[in-house]
């Protein structure tokens, strides 16, 4: 049957991309794979207009989805900020948008990549392009430090000593050795 074949994606190709992206802090998936590209956090604090900050973060929601990328918001309120940061890191969404009283007085929002942690202020005219950015630089950066790790394990051999030698060096993988 075509389903029994060795060429499909099985569960060793999720566990490999986990393993090659992942990180200490959690999974790091591919923007292209990931079910859910951005996540929007509210971030209120006491005495800020909490409704029109949880009203930014639904209506930045809409405007990313109407732009194909896949997007929410987590508007559960028993659970503080930092915690849903740590839980959507540990899942591996790769871009978190905050959205607090400051962002809203200011109508932008702040970006933070899963990559590699960096922020940045976009301004709600041009979230859509920027994020669409942010994504192709995330899903490119993830391929280039794969990339180069792996070229980084690999050692070329052309003879039995070259061979013996390569494995004096204590490599636990010996697939890295062509």
């Amino acid at each position: 049957m075509f389903w029994q074949n060795s060429w499909a994606y099985s569960t060793r190709t999720i566990g490999v991309m986990a393993m090659v992206h992942g990180d200490n802090k959690g999974l790091v998936l591919p923007p292209k794979v990931s079910a859910l590209q951005v996540i929007v956090i509210p971030v209120p604090y006491k005495d800020a207009d909490t409704q029109g900050i949880f009203d930014a973060c639904a209506a930045t929601v809409v405007t990313l989805s109407d732009a194909g990328i896949r997007a929410e918001a987590d508007l559960r309120e028993n659970y503080s900020p930092g915690w849903k940061y740590l839980n959507w890191k540990m899942k591996g969404v790769p871009l978190r948008i905050e959205k607090g009283p400051r962002d809203l007085a200011n109508n932008q929002v702040r970006a933070v990549r899963r990559d590699n942690g960096e922020k940045t202020d976009i301004s709600r005219v041009f979230l859509v392009e920027q994020v669409k950015g942010m994504l192709d630089k995330i899903q490119q950066n993830l391929f280039d430090v794969a990339k180069q790790k792996r070229d980084a394990c690999i050692e070329v051999v052309k003879t039995w000593d070259e061979f013996v030698k390569a494995l004096g060096q204590k490599e636990t993988d010996l697939s890295s050795l062509v």
